[in-house]
């Protein structure tokens, strides 16, 4: 089996967890967890950076702690995984989305989709989150001049986009240094992994501290005083000790998810397939595009199976693949109406055409950081044969 995506874990990591265990500094103090803010802070170009358990938990904590909450709204875009909407769920604030860009698959920022997102600012909206699908970045300054013109909060969700770039108005910046804040996740399956952990990267001094204070149970200087609600979403440094090692191999695992891709890309294109019923995923002139997964589109009128089928024949093969995200506005549990501050019926009446067909369409391939080029030369002729 060639599986979907694994760790890579080929430096300290043995040796730095080994270090926790034997020195007793297993729990959420300890050496490794400042280390690992410090780095990845300094990595992405920011001034700080707030380990937390997970990503979800980081998006909730950025959320939480920029004071968003029940009566208001954030703009995000309906081609996501779950967790960007769950954690304005659990604010209490209610998502709003938009659709998706066909070629970047990001929220849509062409003068067309900055209309439609404009048209959905009311006086409830707190904050936009453009979401970094797969490795590619958001093309952000059309999104940072409307929330300048409307007064709103850009939260970045780039829990797949670590060391992804973006050369806009503000010149080349990394995934995370471009916003009020951004939160990044260290799952498994991500270009780096702590195995869950997440981080949330700021150059705002006040919302840094505000974040370490509600990550641990908003806790005063007297302990077991507390003067508002907190959250446990602290790192073990066991977690961040892993993080400390990953982070040491960051640029070459992202070269490798770069020179992986690009290896795909060949070799497809090599087959004639490209445009006749296959699709690549693109990078823009103004993007860096680390690959955190590597997603195809099948057109199956033309290429002549479904995006199902042709998973499940990959499968027989040994090929291990998973379908795209599903976007919000299909997702059952805002369709039934089971939460109050889901989404709205507008919302789930306008039309969404590029997610639908990103969510018919789409599926990612093996995509781990060591895989060989036999491997995905492996993949490709099982595709394209």
């Amino acid at each position: 089996m060639i599986p979907v995506c694994e760790p890579t874990l080929i430096g300290n990591e043995k040796r730095y967890a080994l270090d926790c265990i034997e020195t007793n500094w297993i729990s959420s103090m300890g050496k490794y967890i400042e280390q690992f803010e410090q780095g990845f802070a300094t990595f992405c170009g920011v001034k700080h950076a707030v380990a937390v358990n997970n990503g979800t938990t980081a998006l909730h904590l950025a959320l939480a702690a920029s004071g968003i909450g029940s009566g208001d709204e954030v703009i995000v875009p309906t081609f996501t995984m779950i967790a960007s909407v769950n954690a304005i769920l659990y604010t209490g604030a209610k998502p709003v989305i938009v659709d998706a860009d066909p070629e970047t698959w990001n929220m849509d920022t062409s003068p067309s989709g900055i209309k439609k997102l404009a048209a959905k600012i009311t006086k409830k909206t707190k904050a936009i989150m453009p979401v970094h699908i797969y490795g590619h970045p958001v093309d952000m300054d059309p999104i940072l001049e409307i929330a300048k013109q409307h007064h709103l909060l850009v939260i970045e969700d780039a829990a797949e986009a670590h060391g992804a770039e973006y050369r806009g108005k503000q010149g080349v910046k990394k995934c995370g240094a471009m916003s009020h804040a951004a939160c990044f996740s260290f799952y498994a399956n991500k270009i780096i992994t702590t195995g869950e952990g997440g981080m949330i990267v700021t150059d705002d001094d006040v919302l840094a501290e505000r974040l370490r204070l509600l990550r641990n149970h908003a806790f005063t200087k007297k302990r077991f005083i507390h003067n508002e609600l907190g959250y446990n979403y602290r790192m073990t440094n066991i977690q961040a000790a892993i993080g400390c090692a990953q982070l040491e191999q960051i640029e070459k695992l992202i070269a490798l998810r770069i020179k992986n891709a690009h290896c795909y890309n060949q070799l497809f294109k090599a087959s004639g397939l490209v445009g006749k019923g296959i699709t690549l995923p693109s990078e823009k002139p103004w993007a860096k595009n680390v690959y955190w997964m590597y997603g195809i589109l099948i057109d199956e009128k033309t290429f002549g199976i479904s995006k199902d089928q042709l998973m499940t024949e990959l499968e027989k093969q040994g090929i291990q693949t998973r379908s795209f995200f599903y976007p919000m506005h299909q997702q059952p549990m805002f369709v039934n109406k089971k939460y109050p501050n889901g989404l709205s019926d507008a919302d789930l009446r306008d039309h969404y055409p590029v997610a639908d067909r990103l969510a018919q369409e789409g599926l990612y391939l093996p995509s781990s950081s060591h895989l060989t080029e036999e491997q995905i030369k492996t993949v490709v002729d099982a595709v394209v044969s």
